[in-house]
C-alpha cells in the first residue's frame, strides 16, 4: 500500500500533510489517526499543533527527519504508549525491513 511514497522531501516551502495515514475518528476533545508505513515508507511532512500519544501495534522503529535536518530513531515494540507534547515539523520515516503501524490519538485544548 503505498500512501506517501518512499523518502518524501523537506522542502521548506512543501505543504503539510495530516499527523497520520488516515483520521478514524474525531470529537471536540480528541482526533485519532492511524500510521502505517511499509519499509521504506515516509509520512506527509506534518505540523504537531497538538499534544499527542502513540500506541505502536507493529513495528521496530521509526525515524523522525525533523524541519532542521536532523533524525531522531525510536526504537519501539508492539504495546508501547509514547505521550509527546506538541510542536515540531517532521516527517516519519520506516527505515525497518518491517511494516511499521500506530494509532495515534492527538488531545485538543
Amino acid at each position: 500500500m503505498g500512501h506517501f511514497g518512499k523518502f518524501p522531501s523537506m522542502a521548506a516551502d512543501e505543504p503539510l500533510g495530516g499527523v497520520g495515514t488516515r483520521l478514524v475518528f474525531e470529537n471536540e476533545r480528541v482526533k485519532v489517526w492511524e500510521l502505517f508505513l511499509e519499509p521504506g515508507e515516509g509520512s506527509a511532512r506534518h505540523e504537531h499543533t497538538l499534544d499527542y500519544l502513540f500506541c505502536v501495534l507493529e513495528g521496530e522503529s521509526v525515524d523522525a527527519d525533523t524541519a532542521d535536518g536532523q533524525t531522531i530513531r525510536i526504537p519501539v515494540e508492539p504495546g508501547t504508549t509514547f505521550f509527546i507534547g506538541r510542536g515540531g515539523i517532521e516527517t516519519a520515516v520506516n527505515r525497518s525491513a518491517v511494516r511499521f503501524r500506530e494509532i495515534l490519538v492527538e488531545l485538543k485544548d
